[in-house]
C-alpha cells in the first residue's frame, strides 16, 4: 500500500506541479498580455495626439491665409469701386490737353497723380499693354475684332479701350483690347 500511496502522492505532486507551471505560465501570459494592450493603447493615444496637432496646425493654416484673403478683397472691392474714377481721370486729362489751358491741365494733372500715386502704394498697379502686343486670352479680354492695318498686326493688340489693373499678383481688371485678324 505504500507503494501505491507514494505513486499516488508522486502523481499528484506532479499534477500540482504542472498546474503550478501553467498558473505561472498563464500569470506570465496575462502580464504581457497587459503589458501588450498598455503598449497598444498608449501607441494609439500617441497616433491621436499626432493627428489632433497635424489637425491644429493646419487650422492655424487655413486661418491666418483665408485673413490675408480677407484683407486683400476688402481692399479690392474699394480698387474696384476706384477704377472708373482713374478712368475718368485719364480722359478729362486727355481732353484738357488739346485747349490751351495750361492751369486746368496742371490741376487734373496733380490730382490724377496724387490719385495714382496712393493707389499705387495700396498695391495697385496697372497693367501695361500697347499696340503691337500679342494677344493673349490670359490677360487680354478682346472687345472686337477689326481687319488689320498692317500685316504685322494680325493677331496682335490694334488698339486698347480700357486699361487693366493688378492688385498686388491679382488682375482686378483685364485690359480690354482691340485685335487685328
Amino acid at each position: 500500500m505504500s507503494k501505491a500511496k507514494d505513486k499516488k502522492q508522486g502523481i499528484a505532486e506532479e499534477q500540482v506541479e504542472a498546474t503550478q507551471t501553467e498558473t505561472a505560465e498563464a500569470t506570465e501570459t496575462v502580464e504581457m498580455t497587459v503589458e501588450e494592450q498598455l503598449q497598444q493603447e498608449l501607441a494609439q493615444e500617441k497616433d491621436k495626439f499626432l493627428r489632433l496637432f497635424a489637425e491644429f496646425e493646419n487650422y492655424k493654416k487655413r486661418t491666418s491665409k483665408e485673413r490675408v484673403e480677407l484683407f486683400q478683397t476688402a481692399s479690392k472691392d474699394v480698387m474696384v469701386s476706384l477704377l472708373p474714377i482713374l478712368d475718368d481721370f485719364d480722359r478729362a486729362y486727355s481732353e484738357i490737353s488739346k485747349t490751351n489751358e495750361k492751369d486746368l491741365l496742371k490741376g487734373v494733372e496733380l490730382i490724377s497723380q496724387k490719385l495714382k500715386t496712393t493707389l499705387s502704394q495700396k498695391g495697385l498697379s496697372p497693367i501695361e499693354v500697347r499696340q503691337g502686343d500679342v494677344f493673349n486670352a490670359d490677360f487680354h479680354q478682346a472687345i472686337t475684332q477689326i481687319p488689320a492695318p498692317s500685316e504685322d498686326l494680325k493677331g496682335k493688340i490694334v488698339d486698347v479701350i480700357e486699361k487693366g489693373y493688378k492688385l498686388g499678383e491679382t488682375v482686378i481688371r483685364f485690359p480690354k483690347v482691340v485685335i487685328g485678324q
